[in-house]
């Protein structure tokens, strides 16, 4: 009708500050607690990489969700902290509970693949699953959403961090191409499970 408008779906500038603070948090915290449990770990002896995965052994399924916060070194550590805090901002900015939703699938997908495809007498653990699959994520929600903003968000990651992709492949046995692959997958998964709803 002439004279009205819908704005039923407008947002408020205040909440776009609201969620870039909260995903600032959000992520700083996440990288935090990451340096932290490495800390922990190295104090300890490393008693803490008896929570990596080892594939295809039943009981080790219980530790696809802990791994994806632990590291083998600091140098692990800092270097999925910078694409970490970038990606998982970038994400995180379309809400909290979406945000959760999609990293939990990208932590399933990529142990999984891990457990399920690593070769045997193996520990994998790290962020780099996430980090691909918040790749994989920020790089097709634009398409899925269809948001223009999106779309361009995801073509500038691509610029970006487009050189990530060779790390699905087998390229350094001292590196699981086998998470970096299944959390790229479980990516661009959670675009489609997590997509905005007409």
């Amino acid at each position: 009708m002439a004279g009205t408008a819908d704005t039923t779906g407008a947002r408020p500038e205040g909440s776009r500050t609201e969620r870039a603070v909260t995903a600032g948090k959000l992520m700083l915290a996440w990288v935090a607690l990451l340096w932290a449990l490495e800390a922990v770990d190295t104090a300890t002896g490393h008693s803490l990489d008896a929570y990596g995965i080892t594939p295809r052994h039943l009981g080790e399924l219980r530790d696809v969700l802990p791994a994806a916060f632990l590291h083998g070194s600091f140098g692990h550590v800092a270097a999925n902290t910078l694409p970490l805090l970038v990606l998982g901002f970038i994400a995180a900015l379309s809400g909290v509970r979406r945000f959760l939703g999609v990293v939990l699938t990208i932590i399933a997908a990529s142990g999984l693949g891990v457990w399920l495809t690593s070769p045997d007498n193996t520990v994998t653990l790290g962020a780099s699953g996430v980090v691909f699959g918040l790749f994989g994520y920020v790089l097709v929600r634009g398409f899925v959403d269809r948001s223009a903003r999106d779309i361009v968000v995801g073509l500038l990651v691509a610029a970006f961090y487009g050189s990530l992709l060779w790390g699905v492949l087998p390229t350094d046995s001292g590196i699981s191409w086998q998470g970096h692959l299944f959390g790229l997958l479980g990516g661009i998964a959670a675009a489609f499970l997590f997509r905005r709803r007409a």
